[in-house]
């Protein structure tokens, strides 16, 4: 064939535009990005032209913009064979679905907790004291040399902390007792996510003084950095004050289902965040462990701090990553629905972890929030 006639053959950007169902604009992003490379260009005007048997990867790549498909996902399922191809949107799709389901479970917990505070602004009653019903457990694990986890559970407060480096256990435990004065103090006219964050914030600032003190057997080298991930509820009436830093979790059990009220502050969320990793690659991702945020006495202190609005018949559970690690959240669902006590759901969730190996400490803290008697 003859150059003229190939030439003949060729399509005009704008011509091809119309037949793939995509703009010039597009086209000329896709062959920057080297999605979709044009046939020839015309080294005098620099014209792209492209060939009739381009039009079938260009409406795929329209197709897969169009289901919302990242540029450079849609990269690799184009260099797929069909069958693969095949599979690799099923698999997308499925994470599309679970992400939109996760978001419509996060969307009907704020609708709620909106709902809640316009409520309570409308009442003129004073609201019924609550109390908390709770159970709390830390466990070594089947692998780590030492537990480095630290938990309270009492009538005013929850928290879990998991320590990590080679002072991680002290760093954990000074977390915890930074909060435990909390269920002593008298929050009637004061701000219980004020005071939450202020004994915290004394626990990261002598976080740093625990790599240096003697330590529990670790299996850190000694020139690790030491710090502990924190989260903790604070009971002030109806009201539940929330902080949280590090990967370990909250979680609430309402008549609608079981949602998790912490965002992890850690390497492989924040991959996920931005649709670089999926949830399925994260437990195996090798900087799984690597935080982003902690009590580490050297880092900002940048705490998430969210105001709850408690109600008889919800149970919380607090827990340290060697729980979700291993346990997913259906199963988590499922024993804190069943378990007519926390005493039982704290033992049933530890077993869990045992039965996957507890390759990690684990701790969980579970609390039903009642009426209080009078």
């Amino acid at each position: 064939m003859t150059r003229r006639a190939e030439s003949a053959e060729l399509l005009t950007i704008g011509a091809f535009a119309r037949a793939s169902r995509l703009s010039p604009k597009a086209l000329r992003l896709y062959d920057e990005l080297g999605l979709l490379r044009p046939a020839h260009v015309d080294p005098v005007n620099g014209y792209r032209h492209y060939a009739p048997a381009q039009l079938e990867r260009a409406r795929l790549v329209a197709w897969l913009r169009r289901l919302g498909m990242p540029l450079a996902r849609i990269r690799e399922v184009c260099e797929l064979t069909p069958s693969a191809a095949a599979e690799a949107v099923a698999a997308y799709w499925a994470q599309v679905e679970a992400d939109t389901a996760a978001r419509r479970d996060l969307a009907a917990f704020l609708v709620d907790q909106l709902q809640r505070k316009d409520e309570e602004t409308a009442m003129t009653a004073t609201p019924a004291p609550l109390t908390l019903h709770y159970a709390a457990r830390t466990d070594r694990g089947l692998v780590r040399p030492a537990n480095q986890d630290a938990a309270h559970a009492g009538r005013r407060l929850l928290a879990v902390a998991d320590g990590y480096g080679p002072g991680g256990a002290l760093a954990a435990a000074a977390a915890i007792d930074a909060l435990t004065p909390l269920e002593e103090s008298d929050l009637t006219s004061a701000d219980p996510l004020l005071a939450l964050e202020e004994a915290a914030r004394r626990a990261h600032r002598t976080a740093s003084s625990a790599s240096s003190a003697p330590s529990a057997p670790s299996a850190s080298s000694d020139d690790e950095a030491t710090g502990s991930t924190l989260t903790a509820l604070l009971r002030s009436g109806s009201r539940l004050a929330l902080l949280h830093i590090g990967d370990s979790r909250a979680y609430v059990l309402r008549d609608s289902g079981l949602f998790r009220i912490t965002h992890d502050h850690s390497l492989v969320q924040s991959l996920i965040d931005e649709g670089r990793l999926t949830p399925e690659e994260a437990p195996t991702h090798p900087q799984r462990a690597l935080l982003l945020r902690a009590l580490d006495g050297t880092t900002d202190f940048t705490p998430d701090l969210q105001l709850l609005q408690a109600r008889p018949g919800e149970r919380y559970l607090l827990c340290t990553d060697g729980l979700t690690g291993v346990v997913p959240p259906e199963t988590l669902q499922d024993v804190l629905t069943t378990a007519v006590t926390p005493e039982q759901a704290v033992e049933h969730l530890i077993a869990l972890a045992y039965e996957a190996g507890a390759p990690d400490n684990v701790t969980c803290v579970v609390a039903d929030v009642r009426l209080a008697e009078a």
